[in-house]
């Protein structure tokens, strides 16, 4: 039996890829692709992207871990998740313009099913600041119905599953420090900046 297992060698390269596309291609045509996923690099490092038939439905940063989220969209929205790149293309190349400073906002229907109540207000109301302007967290908290919720607000943005493209960057403290962010600090600063310039 050793020798039947010593005569077999691991697909290579080329050989997986085409049995990941042709298993994205089937789970497709038979509708059991619910959350496609794929990295995109970036400045801030790796991103993690998932899309539903509905829309981005999350965005994580390469500080958060990647293995962790793709469980939590699997417990949350759906099992049938698969590495599938192709139909994360669009969004790929408009990270790309935003990072070189070629793009302003995305186009890309987003999937929020992941924040609920005021949470979703506050993601409803982000996606109208635009490029290059801030807001406070209570300046956020009463375009979102909740004027004494300023907390709150900073927890929905802290919590937002697709930053950058709904883009909670531009929120900061009524004094103008930078407060917290899913990325992390640093990255929140280079947003900030990116979008100034």
């Amino acid at each position: 039996m050793s020798e039947l297992f010593d005569t077999i060698s691991a697909p290579d390269g080329a050989t997986l890829a085409g049995l990941r596309a042709d298993l994205v291609r089937r789970a497709e045509a038979e509708g059991l692709l619910d959350v496609a996923y794929r990295t995109v690099d970036s400045p801030l490092g790796a991103l993690l992207v998932a899309t539903t038939p509905v829309g981005l439905v999350r965005l994580a940063f390469e500080g958060e871990d990647h293995a962790t989220v793709l469980a939590a969209i699997a417990d949350d929205v759906s099992p049938r998740v698969l590495q599938a790149d192709a139909r994360l293309d669009d969004l790929a190349r408009q990270l790309d313009e935003y990072f070189a400073g070629r793009r302003r906002g995305f186009d890309v229907p987003v999937d929020l099913r992941l924040a609920r109540g005021f949470r979703r207000a506050v993601l409803e109301h982000l996606r109208d600041i635009p490029y290059g302007r801030i807001e406070s967290y209570a300046s956020v908290a009463r375009a979102a119905g909740s004027p004494n919720a300023v907390r709150a607000a900073g927890s929905a943005c802290a919590m937002n599953p697709v930053p950058l493209v709904v883009p909670c960057h531009r929120v900061v403290r009524s004094d103008g420090s930078i407060g917290h962010y899913r990325g992390g600090a640093e990255a929140k600063r280079r947003l900030l900046a990116l979008e100034a310039a």
